[in-house]
């Protein structure tokens, strides 16, 4: 196979790769479907688990409603509302199912501008369904009132812990306590769950610990957002598109949660044990992932305790690493995964000593095209000596244009004659492919990217560039609508890049070739400006590199 042909079909495939991802994937997003007030039960969907034990306790001469608790209707109370305030979220909790009504980081912001608002984790539309707790059979009403023997409405967590139980007993005498407990220093939450039974039968049930969210906005996105799990040590990230083919996913628990491309929401059980993930789409842009926990049967006087972690935060590889819970194994960047992570640490380690994103990418570029230099080196060596005999094979080709196969015999004792290798020039380009992969996916999840500024009008690396803002819309941008300078400088250095590289034999595939710096600009338009970045520097190097190796003397 000739040269050319190999260098387009690498450089084809990758931006059929980048095309697929930015136009087409989009159209395989979830159907719409009718919207309920609340998740199908459960139970008709999902097979029986095997129960286990959980934290058995024999009954206790206590009263099991030793902590007050609301009616579950007709009390004509309204809800409270409490607050809770650390360094690093706050988080209103309502008695209406004492659920998480809204959930703000003090850390982030929704945007870039100075003026934005904090990052809120409860999507608009589900507020009050962020962490519900139910019943497979015995089913909380909707309007099942949690109170508090706290009196206060704030409560504020500067060192330190604090805990805060909420309770609901049901008309048969089943007292379901929800306590949870705050720190100040980490984005985790203890969360405690007690069945008690104060009634004269046995309680049998599986409980349900839920988590909601919004159905990602765009499904062409490259790296991963929807429900997630680790089960029997093996991660599951489920695209939407998958939940209708199977939606309960049985095994060891970990933990579940549901993420976006920055932020994670996750329910982690203080000890791994059996039980099912249930996943179900309420309406078209909800999305709900359930922990089912069976009960062994609680017999009138006793209970039975179910122990949790929650994290509701930022997707931060060294956040979630210090939590020793398997929750950083949802920081996945894909097949090329074991390269992504030390780059991202590196370029972690460079901002701690340059406190500028752009240029630790820059700087990580560099290391990156140091490392593969000599793979370089051999390619464009190949890439100048095949330019030099470009004469000589087109002589060949006029000659045996009407005879293929003699043209492709001579042709090989040209390379021969001059000790060339076809190849030589394109393996070291497939060897590439996997680091540009395994970086593409780093800088486009890393959350450090998120708002961070490099210079000029480029104020996020984690969106794409755009100078002197247009109210009107442009064929292929995404909004914001301007001129994506950055982007249109990498397209200049690959025609650059294209110019210097020998044309191939075809005339077919030259004009092609010549149409990839075009092509790849067109879908470069929407990346984040950290991966324009790290492509154009890498163009650069590259052209440099080349130019070196084509005036070295012999």
């Amino acid at each position: 196979m000739e040269q050319g042909r190999l260098i387009l079909a690498i450089a084809l495939s990758i931006a059929v790769f980048l095309f697929w991802e930015m136009f087409f994937d989009k159209h395989n997003g979830v159907q719409q479907q009718e919207k309920t007030s609340r998740t199908p039960k459960l139970e008709e969907k999902m097979e029986k688990t095997p129960a286990i034990e959980i934290q058995e306790q024999k009954p206790v001469p206590v009263d099991p409603f030793s902590h007050p608790a609301g009616d579950a209707e007709g009390t004509g109370k309204q809800p409270r509302t409490i607050t809770v305030r650390t360094p690093k979220y706050s988080v209103k909790i309502s008695e209406k199912g004492a659920s998480f009504s809204s959930f703000i980081l003090a850390d982030y912001k929704e945007r870039v501008e100075k003026d934005s608002p904090l990052k809120e984790l409860v999507p608009t539309g589900i507020a009050g369904r962020i962490m519900e707790c139910d019943f497979s059979r015995n089913r909380l009403p909707e309007n099942a009132l949690f109170v508090t023997p706290e009196a206060g409405d704030f409560i504020d967590v500067i060192g330190g812990s604090k805990t805060l139980l909420f309770s609901w007993r049901s008309p048969e005498g089943i007292l379901l306590e929800k306590q949870f407990t705050f720190s100040s220093d980490t984005y985790l939450i203890g969360l405690t769950i007690t069945v008690k039974n104060g009634g004269i039968g046995v309680f049998e049930d599986d409980l349900i610990v839920s988590l909601f969210g919004k159905t990602p906005e765009n499904s062409n996105t490259y790296g991963f957002e929807g429900p997630s799990a680790l089960i029997d040590n093996h991660l599951h990230q489920i695209k939407i598109k998958k939940i209708k083919e199977k939606d309960v996913y049985s095994g060891n628990l970990q933990w579940l949660a549901v993420e976006d491309r920055y932020f994670i929401s996750s329910i982690i059980p203080e000890k791994m044990e059996t039980g099912r993930m249930h996943l179900a789409l309420p309406s078209a842009d909800t999305l709900a992932s359930h922990l089912v926990k069976p009960l062994t049967p609680i017999e009138p006087g006793a209970y039975r305790v179910s122990k949790f972690n929650l994290f509701f935060g930022p997707k931060s590889l060294k956040i979630l690493s210090r939590l020793d819970n398997g929750l950083d194994r949802s920081i996945n960047f894909g097949w090329f995964d074991f390269i992504a992570k030390p780059c991202l640490w590196f370029m972690n380690f460079l901002h701690g000593f340059i406190p500028n994103y752009g240029v630790a990418i820059i700087i990580l570029t560099m290391v990156t095209k140091a490392l593969l230099w000599p793979l370089g080196n051999k390619s464009y060596k190949s890439m100048n000596e095949m330019k030099k005999i470009q004469p000589l094979m087109a002589e060949v080709r006029e000659k045996y244009r009407d005879d293929k196969k003699k043209m492709n015999e001579e042709l090989m004792k040209l390379y021969r004659v001059y000790k060339i290798n076809p190849m030589g020039g394109c393996l070291p380009m497939i060897v590439q492919i996997p680091v540009f992969i395994a970086l593409y996916r780093m800088l486009y999840e890393a959350i450090e990217l998120r708002h961070a500024p490099f210079m000029l009008w480029i104020n996020d690396l984690s969106a794409p560039d755009r100078l002197l803002r247009f109210d009107f819309s442009i064929p292929f941008m995404q909004p914001p609508y301007g001129i994506p300078v950055l982007t249109l400088i990498m397209g200049v250095t690959m025609l650059v890049q294209q110019k210097m590289s020998p044309p191939p034999g075809d005339p077919g595939q030259a004009k092609i070739m010549m149409l990839m710096p075009v092509i790849f600009t067109f879908i470069f338009i929407n990346f984040s400006s950290g991966l324009v970045l790290y492509w154009l520097v890498n163009n650069v190097l590259s052209i440099a590199q080349q130019y070196y190796i084509t005036k070295k003397p012999a």
